[in-house]
């Protein structure tokens, strides 16, 4: 796999020529979701669409997703699948990074490589599995969501919330 920088691919001349590299047919909004992906890391699919369309003027939303999971399948792009979000889409593939996702607003950033004992990056019995890959995210709050906050309201802390129920307490009556 050639190594390219993720923010090459808004430079539609080194799209044009890892496309053309991995044999895949080069047509402008093809190169569009490229540069869309490469200036806009972390973006969804609708967001991919809205920036092509910007540049291109149309483009079919079929076209965008056929073309995001080509390119996908191809090792161009990595899709990302928070938990109860839609799929983000980035140019940075095959180094270990992981993310960070805002609770509130959906803002994501990358984290690189975890390191120590937490989170768990060998599982306990792989089940037979080769592992060649963890997929880690970490959940919280933005800077901007933090600020947001009523300050009335607790600030997340890196302590686990206690799971312990307060015991009942007999009413007098």
């Amino acid at each position: 796999m050639v190594s390219v920088a993720p923010d090459a691919f808004a430079d539609p001349d080194v799209g044009r020529a890892r496309l053309l590299e991995l044999g895949i047919r080069v047509t402008a909004p093809r190169l569009a979701v490229l540069s869309a992906v490469a200036e806009r890391p972390h973006s969804d699919a609708d967001a991919v669409a809205r920036a092509v369309r910007e540049r291109l003027g149309t483009v079919s939303t079929q076209a965008v997703y056929d073309t995001l999971a080509l390119f996908s399948a191809e090792g161009l792009l990595r899709r990302i699948a928070p938990a109860g979000s839609p799929a983000r889409y980035e140019t940075r593939v095959g180094d270990n990074h992981h993310h960070v996702t805002c609770r509130v607003c959906g803002a994501m950033a990358d984290v690189d490589c975890a390191v120590g004992q937490v989170p768990c990056l060998t599982p306990a019995d792989s089940h037979g599995y080769v592992i060649d890959e963890a997929d880690v995210i970490y959940w919280g709050l933005c800077p901007s969501c933090q600020h947001a906050q009523p300050t009335d309201q607790p600030q997340p802390t890196d302590e686990p919330e206690s799971t312990d129920k307060p015991e009942p307490t007999e009413s007098k009556e």
